[in-house]
C-alpha cells in the first residue's frame, strides 16, 4: 500500500478490494494458530490468557478470552476532545485493515472484511482526537473505531457502540452499521487487542500530511518565484553551478523549478546597482530544498509502516520447518512515527517562516525596492496588506510552539510497565495544525506577491511565463486590492486554490517533468 492509495481511499472514496487469495489464507493460518494455542492446557500468552499492561501477570481462563477481547475495546474507548477529520479516520481504517491482512495478528477474516465494508459503504467512526500516548499504539482512537465495527454476542448488552458518520449524519455506531447493511461481528480471542493495539492514527496521519506537505512545497516555490519578481530580485542566486556545488538534490531541484518559472522575466535583475538580495530571497533553494529531501526520506519510512504489523503479540503460523510462535514484543511503539512527524512539523514551520519574511519585505518601503507602503496605492488612508501580514506572523509564531518535539516527551503509565511512550499521536495532531497554518501563510504570500506585481509599472507584462500563469490563476480567485476591504475571504479563496490544485495546474506546463520530484 502506498501513500497515494491512502489519499485515494481516504479522500476520493476509491473502493477497497476484498480480502482474498493468498492474503486470506495467511489470515486464516494466523487465526488457526491462535485457536491452537488457546486449546493447549495451561497456555500463558499475553493478551489471550493474561491481563493487559500492568495486569499481564493476572491469569485469565481460556474460556474468558473473548470477553477479555471485548473488554479491552471498552476500557480503551476513553478518547476526548474534538473528532478527528473524516479523511484521517478513513485512513486509519485502511491502515488497520492492511496491517491485519498481513497475517500476523491472529484475527478472523471477518474482522478485516468488516473494516473494508465500512470504507466502501462510507461508515466513518467518530474518533476523539486526544487520548493516545502513541504506545501501546493508538489505543483510545482505535478503540472508538473497534466499538463501531464489532459487537458482543448478546446484542451489545454493554450498550456502547460508539458513534459514526453515515450519509451525512452523526449517529450511534450500531445504527450507522445497520443502516449501511454491515453486520457487526462479535470479537473473539485476540481480536480486540489486534484492533486497538497499533500505530494507525500516527501512520495514517503521517501519510496524509506528507501528501499535503509535498503539495505545499510546490506552492512555496510558486509563491517564492512571484515574490522574486515583486521584489526585483537577482537571478544569480539561482545559477545552476552554485547549487550543483552544494551537492544537495532537494536544493538543486528547487533552484531548477524556480528558474523554469521565472524564465523570460523582465523584472528580475532590473536594478543594475544591486549586488545580492536578502537571505529570504537568495537562500530560498537552500531552505526549501532540505525540506524536499526530508519529505522524500519520510515518504519511504511511512510507506514501510503502512505495510507493517504493529500490534502485540504477533502470531506466526508454522512454516518451513519452524514451529508456530506467538511472540510478545513492542512493534506498537510509535517512536518512529513520532520522530518522523516532529521532523515534518519542524520543516514546515521553517517554510512558513521564510514565506512571512518575504511578505514583510514587500510591505516595507525601506526593503521593497520602490513598492508603496503596505502594498496599497494610497497608504495611510488605506492600510492595504498590513493586517493580513499580522495574521501570517501570528501563525508563524504559533508554529514555533507547535513544533516543539513531542517525541522528546514521555510519561510513565500502567504502573510503570509502560514506562516510555512516544507521544506520536500528539505529534500527528500538532503537525497537521502546522501544515494548515503553513498553507495559510503561503496563501498570504501569493496574495501579497500578486499585489506587488500589480503595483509595479509594467509588472504583469514583465512576468516570466510560469509566474504569469500563476498570477492569472490567482486573479481568477481574487481581484487586486485598490482600497481597503476584508481580506479574510481572499485568503480563504487562495487557500482553496492551493488545495484543489488550481495553481499547480497553472504551473504544470512550465514545470513539465520537473514536478513532482521522485521520493528518495
Amino acid at each position: 500500500m502506498t501513500i497515494a492509495d491512502v489519499v485515494a481511499v481516504a479522500r476520493a472514496g476509491v473502493g477497497v478490494e476484498a480480502l482474498c487469495g493468498e492474503a486470506r489464507k495467511r489470515v486464516e493460518a494466523s487465526r488457526a494458530t491462535v485457536d491452537a494455542a488457546l486449546a493447549r492446557p495451561g497456555a500463558r500468552i499475553y493478551g489471550l490468557t493474561t491481563g493487559y499492561g500492568a495486569l499481564a501477570g493476572t491469569r485469565i481462563p481460556a474460556e474468558d478470552a473473548a470477553t477479555l477481547s471485548r473488554n479491552v475495546i471498552l476500557k480503551c474507548a476513553t478518547g476526548v476532545g474534538p473528532a478527528l477529520p473524516e479523511d484521517w479516520v478513513r485512513g486509519m481504517l485502511l491502515a488497520r485493515a492492511n496491517s491485519l491482512a498481513l497475517g500476523a495478528s491472529g484475527v478472523r477474516p471477518v474482522i478485516i472484511d468488516t473494516l473494508i465494508a465500512m470504507l466502501n459503504r462510507e461508515v466513518t467512526p467518530v474518533v476523539p482526537a486526544k487520548g493516545s500516548l502513541g504506545a501501546s499504539g493508538d489505543l483510545a482512537p482505535l478503540a472508538h473505531i473497534a466499538a463501531v465495527a464489532t459487537s458482543v454476542d448478546e446484542g451489545d448488552a454493554d450498550g456502547f457502540s460508539g458513534e459514526a458518520w453515515f450519509e451525512g449524519r452523526r449517529t450511534d455506531g450500531a445504527a450507522a452499521m445497520a443502516a449501511a447493511g454491515i453486520p457487526r461481528p462479535a470479537v473473539e480471542a485476540k481480536e480486540g487487542l489486534a484492533l486497538t493495539n497499533g500505530t494507525a492514527m500516527m501512520v495514517a496521519g503521517a501519510a496524509l500530511q506528507l501528501h499535503d506537505a509535498r503539495q505545499l512545497l510546490l506552492h512555496a516555490e510558486l509563491a517564492a518565484a512571484l515574490s522574486f519578481e515583486g521584489l526585483l530580485a537577482r537571478s544569480q542566486a539561482l545559477h545552476p553551478a552554485l547549487h550543483e556545488a552544494n551537492n544537495q538534490p532537494g536544493q538543486i531541484g528547487t533552484a531548477t523549478r524556480l528558474r523554469a518559472l521565472l524564465a523570460g522575466s523582465r523584472l528580475l535583475d532590473s536594478d543594475p546597482d544591486r549586488v545580492q538580495d536578502a537571505y529570504s530571497l537568495r537562500c530560498t533553494p537552500q531552505v526549501l530544498g532540505p525540506v524536499h529531501d526530508m519529505v522524500g526520506f519520510l515518504w519511504g519510512r511511512v510507506e514501510a509502516a503502512l505495510n507493517a504489523v504493529s500490534d502485540n503479540p504477533l502470531v506466526f503460523p508454522a512454516s518451513d520447518g519452524v514451529p508456530e510462535r506467538v511472540l510478545s514484543g513492542g512493534n506498537f511503539h510509535g517512536a518512529g512515527p513520532a520522530l518522523w512527524l516532529d521532523t515534518l512539523g519542524i520543516a514546515l514551520a521553517d517554510v512558513a517562516s521564510l514565506s512571512d519574511r518575504r511578505v514583510f519585505r514587500m510591505l516595507t518601503p525601506e526593503l521593497s525596492e520602490g513598492l508603496p507602503a503596505m502594498l496599497v496605492s494610497e497608504p495611510g488612508l488605506h492600510g492595504g496588506m498590513m493586517s493580513v501580514q499580522y495574521t501570517g506572523a501570528a501563525l508563524v509564531s504559533d508554529n514555533k510552539t507547535l513544533a516543539h518535539p513531542d517525541s522528546v516527551d514521555s510519561i510513565p503509565t500502567s504502573a510503570n510497565q509502560e514506562d516510555h511512550v512516544s507521544m506520536g499521536a500528539n505529534a500527528a495532531r500538532h503537525t497537521r495544525e502546522i501544515l494548515d497554518n503553513t498553507r495559510t501563510v503561503l496563501a498570504i504570500e501569493l496574495l501579497s506577491a500578486a499585489q506587488a506585481v500589480y503595483l509595479r509599472r509594467g509588472g504583469i507584462e514583465g512576468l516570466g511565463a510560469g509566474t504569469r500563469a500563476v498570477y492569472d490563476a490567482i486573479r481568477e480567485y481574487v481581484p487586486p486590492l485598490v482600497a481597503d476591504r476584508s481580506l479574510a475571504a481572499d485568503v480563504a479563496r487562495v487557500e482553496a486554490a492551493i488545495e484543489d490544485g488550481s495553481l499547480e495546474g497553472a504551473a504544470a506546463a512550465t514545470l513539465a517533468d520537473l514536478w513532482p520530484p521522485a521520493p528518495r
